[in-house]
């Protein structure tokens, strides 16, 4: 029986190296690359030919969302499982529909990878058990009749997003942002790209409209 060929794709080498030594216990895998972003883990798809990516979300440049749907455009018999930090239900949604297989925490005991990577090779869907949780507490609160439980446009952004948002509108670059913020020009770049994944907006022309029409700026004309 052949080894399943994997691809683990996340922007901290630490995260790599810790994820690739688990999967090493086990015969049923071989870690065939590695990448460090969205763009990188669709170069190296095509390049490896993996059956499976091991993807992270938030990473500079292209998200693991969005490298999500390019890969199941052009590789789609190749599965993706998605490994974050990040327990939230508009996420959870974003990768459903972006046609991964599973989204699974960086927090998860080596044993349940291996039950992820498994069930979704064999075409299942995986969820850890508090990203399940999350998904039936959606469900129970609709049909209660609370509401919709996932919050949309700029109630989902964090105040420190909100407070990037205002500066992104404002024509500051990252640089510029991190100086005045007083925080990494790396830090501003993840919550730039947290902000366009959660409003589902992908250029800064768009950003800027956004934070005028809710008031986070005002208009220059």
């Amino acid at each position: 029986m052949s080894k399943i060929k994997i691809l683990v794709v996340d922007d901290h080498p630490l995260v790599r190296f810790g994820v690739i030594n688990q999967l090493k216990t086990s015969d049923d895998f071989v870690v065939v690359g590695e990448a460090e972003d969205g763009e990188d883990a669709i170069a190296k798809t095509k390049t490896l030919a993996p059956d499976l990516v091991i993807m992270d979300i938030f990473m500079p440049g292209i998200s693991g969302i969005e490298a999500t749907k390019l890969l199941k455009k052009k590789f789609p018999s190749t599965r993706v499982l998605v490994l974050t930090g990040f327990e939230n239900e508009d996420y959870v949604y974003q990768i459903i529909r972006s046609g991964a297989g599973g989204y699974v925490l960086k927090s998860v005991e080596k044993e349940e990878l291996i039950e992820a990577i498994r069930a979704v090779m064999s075409g299942d869907k995986f969820f850890s058990p508090r990203i399940s949780k999350l998904i039936v507490d959606n469900f129970i609160r609709k049909a209660e009749g609370q509401g919709p439980a996932m919050p949309t446009g700029d109630d989902i952004l964090t105040k420190r997003e909100k407070e990037i948002l205002a500066l992104v509108a404002d024509g500051l670059t990252n640089q510029l942002i991190a100086e005045k913020l007083f925080i990494s020009a790396r830090t501003v770049d993840t919550h730039r790209t947290n902000i366009m994944q959660k409003l589902n907006i992908h250029d800064v022309a768009n950003l800027v409209r956004y934070a005028i029409d809710k008031g986070l700026v005002q208009s220059k004309e």
